[in-house]
């Protein structure tokens, strides 16, 4: 053995909105989402301690933060904001945030039929995804992203949100 550690990963779920009590193990569902993905996707250096969070909140704050940000003046489901650049003996280091809008998630999911808490995992894992450099600006990009956000979910007993629903 070389002496090398597994890095640590701090992960800080805060619900600031009302109503994420529909989802009660929301936190839990957020770390095992995070560190599924970082598992499969994350090249992160051993002996280094790492940081991110992930906000719950609703669709009037999503919204505000997609206009500031990204000039789309509605609410969305998941942001992802990567952490800046940080010196080198910040530690632990910080990778980004995550944040998710209730209503938004909780409708797509309905529409969609899925499970809430499938539906939220998803999010989870494309957000944390997106910190680590994942993107879908491009056809590739989305079909790399994609095939990614599957192999994760399937580790963790979701099927493909991506699949077309069987016909009746």
């Amino acid at each position: 053995m070389d002496g090398a550690r597994s890095p640590l990963i701090e992960i800080d779920v805060l619900a600031e909105a009302p109503g994420w009590d529909a989802l009660p193990d929301a936190d839990a569902l957020a770390e095992r989402a995070v560190r599924a993905a970082l598992a499969e996707a994350a090249d992160l250096e051993e002996d280094v301690d790492f940081e991110l969070s992930v906000t719950l909140t609703d669709d009037a704050r999503i919204r505000i933060l997609n206009r500031d940000w990204r000039g789309k003046d509605k609410p969305t489901n998941v942001l992802s904001f990567p952490a800046a650049d940080v010196p080198d003996d910040v530690t632990p280091v910080p990778l980004g945030d995550v944040i998710l809008a209730l209503e938004t998630v909780r409708a797509e999911a309905e529409d969609e039929g899925k499970a809430l808490a499938d539906h939220f995992t998803h999010l989870v894992v494309h957000g944390t995804l997106h910190l680590i450099g994942f993107d879908h600006e491009s056809e590739d990009e989305a079909e790399e992203m994609e095939d990614t956000e599957r192999r994760i979910l399937a580790g963790l007993g979701i099927a493909d949100p991506y699949a077309l629903p069987a016909e009746p």
